[in-house]
Formats: C-alpha cells, structure tokens, sequence
C-alpha cells in the first residue's frame, strides 16, 4: 500500500511538472521543466526518507527502498521525456525495473527460510519480466518505425513511376509533389 501511495504520487508530481510530447530538448522551456522535476523529485525523496526515520529494522530499509525507487521513477520519467527517445524511454523502464527490484528484496529480508528463498526468486522474476518487456517493447517500436520507412521510400517508388508516364512541366510537378507528400 505504501509503496502504491509513494508510486503514485512520484508519478503524479513528474507528469504535472513534465507533460508528454510538450519536450523539445532544445528549448528554455523544456529545460526549466526538467529541472523543476529533478528538483520535486528531491524534495519529495527527503521527504520520503525523513519520514522513514521513525521506523527500525526491515520496515525502515523497506521505506528507504521506496523512498529511492519513488525518486529513480520521478527522475528516470522526467529524463525519458525530455531527452524524448526510444532510449532514454528504455533506460527509464530499465532502471525503474531496477528500483523496484531493490524495494521487493527488502520486503524478502523480513522472511526466513524458504519463504524468503521464494519471495527472493518472485523479485528477481519480476525484474527479468519487466527488464524482457523493455527490450521486447523497444525492439517493436524500432521494427515499426522500419516498416514505416520502407513503406515510405516504396510509396514514394510508386508515385515516381507515375509521374514518367507525363512530360515537360507536368513531369516536374507531379515530382516535385511526390517529393513533397513523401519527404524528399
């Protein structure tokens, strides 16, 4: 419950301070969101880790395992979305992946024997599915930003062919707006 509460209000704080597609690398403005949001996400990892002191034993390290994951979230999004690639939007999942691989085997600290040999193997479990579902995810999105590209330069062949069956100004415009439409 702690760790859901700790999620979603990193989540919420990162998406309100950075909006997805409003990124341009490049710009003031995207700058200055971005280090608002590495900033709340600092705040809110003090925070977090101050409020952590007032446990002992497991409890504590597990609160101070959230509290990073919390801020591995907040900054892993804030950074995908400025740098707005395919890998920095995979290194986010790779390393929030991480993070929450770190929170589950505190939890695992707490069991004994076979419990916690269980509980270890369901942790690691869930890293390797979410670290597989990234690559997985990327290696689809590379595959369909190719076979837009070829689907593209094919389009492209098709309209060029068309415009040889013409002649003199007729040939050029056909051409050029080829040009135009497929982005030659």
């Amino acid at each position: 419950m702690k760790r859901t509460l700790c999620v979603a209000v990193a989540l919420a704080a990162s998406s309100a301070l950075v909006p997805v597609g409003a990124m341009a690398a490049a710009t003031p403005e995207a700058k200055a969101l971005y280090r608002n949001a590495k900033d709340a996400a600092s705040t809110e990892y003090k925070v977090a880790r101050a409020s952590c002191d007032a446990l002992a034993g497991n409890a504590k390290d597990v609160c101070v395992a959230e509290a990073k994951a919390a801020r591995v979230r907040s900054l892993a999004d804030a950074t995908a979305q400025y740098k707005n690639t395919l890998r920095a939007y995979t290194k986010a999942r790779k390393d929030i992946a991480e993070a929450d691989y770190v929170v589950d085997h505190s939890r695992c600290e707490a069991l004994a024997g076979n419990a916690k040999d269980v509980c270890v193997k369901q942790a690691k479990a869930t890293r390797t599915a979410a670290l597989a579902d990234a690559r997985a995810d990327k290696k689809v999105i590379e595959a369909r930003s190719n076979a837009r590209e070829d689907k593209r330069i094919a389009e492209y062949k098709v309209a060029a062919e068309k415009c040889d069956a013409l002649s003199g100004t007729a040939k050029e415009q056909c051409v050029s707006a080829a040009k135009t439409q497929f982005g030659y």
